[in-house]
């Protein structure tokens, strides 16, 4: 009876805690929707917000400032931390369940192990959904990067329109480059944990994982999996 309510315990603080961090997902993708609809007319009247053209320096600062505020708003670490410990967890559970596999030869006569897939299976679950809405704020912020050079072009044609406006809309242009390369740096790698952030310990668990892996299947399928060869930057 102990057992169960420890059990049960556990299992409604670690899903608290995913449902938290899915919730601050959530936010996320919602300030970077946002905020892709400043600079377009009609999503901004949509959405009901402002909207202005990066046609000016002071305009792009703004524009800038805005990002940077909504990027580093709501929890940053606490959420990050989360997920990289379920993640942490999900391949410790199964790597030992790919252990207890490859010495029982597929057997799954002990409750543990049912009990350490199902585990797995719904922090599995949430790890993909969290995958999926960190992967969707990434793709919103990344496509600021076309209005920058949607703004580039128009800048340009305003160029040979107007003549005598040509000097500030140099000046204008180059801080739009400047703008896109320091977006480009900040925003790679992508990533939505803090494990994704270090290139050793993320190609080690993919090893290590896959590996594992490829060891049961082989048992289950009767032939030899081969790993792609995997290069650390």
């Amino acid at each position: 009876m102990l057992s169960c309510v420890l059990r049960f315990a556990l299992s409604g603080l670690v899903f608290f805690l995913l449902a938290v961090a899915e919730r601050a997902f959530k936010q996320r993708f919602l300030y970077a929707k946002l905020f892709s609809h400043l600079t377009s007319a009609r999503r901004a009247r949509k959405s009901e917000l402002p909207h202005f053209r990066l046609n000016t320096v002071r305009n792009i600062k703004t524009w800038l400032s805005t990002r940077s505020y909504l990027r580093r708003r709501g929890p940053q670490r606490s959420v990050d931390v989360i997920v990289s410990a379920a993640f942490m967890l999900t391949l410790i559970i199964l790597a030992c369940v790919s252990a207890q596999l490859l010495r029982d030869s597929v057997t799954l006569e002990r409750g543990w192990l049912i009990e350490a897939m199902l585990w797995s299976t719904c922090l599995g679950i949430y790890l993909l959904r969290l995958l999926t809405l960190g992967s969707n704020v990434n793709r919103k912020y990344r496509g600021c990067l076309s209005a920058l050079l949607t703004e580039q072009i128009n800048l340009h044609l305003a160029m040979e329109q107007r003549p005598e406006s040509k000097e500030q809309l140099t000046i204008t242009n180059n801080v739009l480059k400047l703008a896109a390369d320091l977006l480009k740096e900040l925003d790679s790698p992508f990533k939505i944990s803090g494990i994704c952030a270090n290139h050793y310990l993320y190609t080690i668990t993919k090893v290590v994982i896959l590996s594992a892996l490829s060891g049961v299947l082989s048992e289950m399928l009767g032939f030899k999996l081969k790993l792609h060869k995997i290069k650390i930057k």
